[in-house]
């Protein structure tokens, strides 16, 4: 493996951020393993084409070709989930690249942010132990805005998630993840952007993954080179 270094922004909000530049491995060359753990968010619930999972593996396909994905992600899925039903199965599958999309169900189901943050912390220490694999995770979107959330819960809805995130991104540095910001994109494109959310009012439509995947690419295909 070569290392390099990536600018990796930390933090949810609307103030400005500044980098932190942190030194991670790239993937080895040819075809890989891509494993990706999650929620419906990777399964793609509420659209046809795909979630952000299927959308950046055809991208990824095109340039390392013979490349294979197990995607293990299941709408509904909480952090618990992750753990009891997915992370045995991509660690056998020998991945070289995972990534993690988790955590808004967890706020849903009404986990504390201890019992996610445990969670969230097993499951990337298991795979920095058990793996060779390079993780990027996710941080939760900001869907405050979505049809099916009432108003007058949207606020603390919204200070629930960043608390989230900041737990998990303070895990993901501490445990050498590489963390796309997707909250600060939903924050800011969302509520003025109905035709993101599918008709179910809560998941991203088809044009809501394609923003999704397009965003994330280029943190994906830095650890390719």
């Amino acid at each position: 493996m070569t290392l390099f270094l990536i600018p990796i922004i930390f933090g949810c909000g609307s103030s400005a951020k500044q980098p932190t530049v942190i030194s991670v491995s790239t993937i080895k060359p040819g075809e890989i393993v891509y494993v990706a753990l999650g929620d419906s968010t990777g399964a793609g619930q509420g659209a046809r084409q795909g979630g952000y999972v299927d959308r950046m593996f055809r991208k990824l396909v095109v340039q390392r070709s013979g490349s294979h994905l197990v995607n293990l992600c299941v709408s509904g899925s909480t952090t618990s989930d992750v753990l009891g039903e997915q992370l045995d199965e991509g660690i056998q599958a020998n991945p070289d690249l995972v990534t993690l999309g988790v955590g808004i169900n967890d706020i849903g189901h009404g986990l504390t942010l201890s019992e996610f943050a445990q969670n969230y912390q097993t499951i990337l220490e298991r795979l920095k132990k058990e793996t060779q694999a390079v993780v990027i995770v996710t941080n939760i979107p900001d869907i405050s805005s979505a049809p099916r959330i009432p108003a007058e819960m949207r606020r603390q809805y919204q200070q629930t998630i960043v608390d989230f995130n900041m737990k998990l991104e303070q895990i993901a540095k501490s445990t050498g993840a590489i963390v796309f910001d997707i909250y600060t994109i939903t924050h800011e494109e969302l509520p003025s952007h109905p035709e993101y959310f599918s008709g179910d009012g809560f998941h991203p439509s088809d044009a809501g993954y394609e923003l999704w995947a397009e965003r994330m690419w280029p943190t994906l295909a830095a650890v390719l080179e």
